[in-house]
């Protein structure tokens, strides 16, 4: 397995995906080598200096952390980085939609992580073991980092960080759901996650089918309508991310806080988890026999 470039920068930076593809060689794609980080810190834009939130070290110890604490089962680690990257790297929605700073923490920060944690088997079909290169500079629901920093914003409830860990112990609902826009409506999310919880909907057959039953009835239904939701409080993210700079670093056994906003109405939540759970009962569920 590589390990972390020789060069590693203090500070984060921005890294455009015109630029990526040459540090994507097939020793990197492999797992085998990774570049040495310098002639990559000559194509970075930097980030402002005087704002604490870029230094690098909380990330590099966070993801070394992680590649310990879970080196017997990799795929458990989503659950357990998601809400403490995004406690850590405090952003606002428009700097999270910035693919050249997920660029840049992928391939100049962290690039062993990724090989660490997206690396293949090896199967019959597929014996080269091999990294698929949107981990480093892909969509949000497939890059290595934004993924769990979406998947923390959009299912964290207020300052709770729970329901991110119990999202994203499945992977079947983290790779579909964040591709649903109906999920950026807080009381989805929240009923999603309660549904999960409740054992009702695990595979990712269910899971899928579930989905598309979601989907497929909020284009005629606003979810807003039948789960309204609180509207948020810019100022307590605003504060939030003004705190970053005196923030101690997360705790790695407990879950840490998110921005102080109000959580999710329980009575929405409630009225879209009966609602999902009689669209769960005819989804379309592939394998799922009539009268299961």
């Amino acid at each position: 397995m590589i390990t972390q470039p020789s060069h590693v920068p203090e500070r984060l930076g921005l890294l455009a995906t015109s630029a990526v593809d040459p540090f994507l060689t097939e020793e990197l794609l492999k797992g085998e080598q990774v570049h040495g980080g310098i002639d990559l810190a000559k194509v970075v834009e930097p980030l402002p200096e005087d704002d604490s939130r870029w230094w690098v070290e909380p990330i590099r110890s966070l993801v070394e952390d992680a590649m310990f604490e879970f080196r017997e089962d990799r795929t458990r680690a989503d659950a357990w980085l998601a809400p403490r990257l995004h406690a850590t790297l405090r952003l606002t929605r428009r700097e999270a939609a910035d693919k050249r700073l997920w660029n840049h923490i992928a391939l100049a920060v962290a690039p062993d992580y990724v090989a660490w944690r997206h690396l293949s088997e090896p199967t019959v079909n597929r014996p080269e073991r091999r990294i698929v290169a949107e981990r480093f500079r892909g969509p949000a629901d497939r890059q290595c980092f934004s993924r769990l920093w979406w998947a923390a914003e959009l299912f964290r409830n207020g300052p709770d960080y729970g329901p991110v860990a119990d999202a994203c112990g499945n992977q079947d609902l983290v790779h579909t759901v964040l591709r649903m826009d109906v999920i950026d409506h807080r009381p989805t999310a929240q009923a999603l996650v309660r549904l999960l919880r409740s054992g009702l909907v695990t595979t990712g057959r269910e899971i899928n089918g579930l989905c598309v039953a979601i989907s497929t009835a909020g284009a005629t239904l606003t979810y807003d309508v039948l789960a309204p939701d609180e509207p948020r409080d810019p100022a307590a993210l605003r504060d939030w991310i003004a705190e970053a700079e005196s923030a101690p670093p997360v705790e790695r056994y407990e879950l840490p806080n998110g921005p102080d906003e109000d959580p999710v109405p329980e009575e929405s939540v409630a009225a879209l988890t009966g609602y999902f759970t009689e669209l769960f009962e005819t989804a379309p569920v592939r394998g799922r026999k009539s009268g299961d």
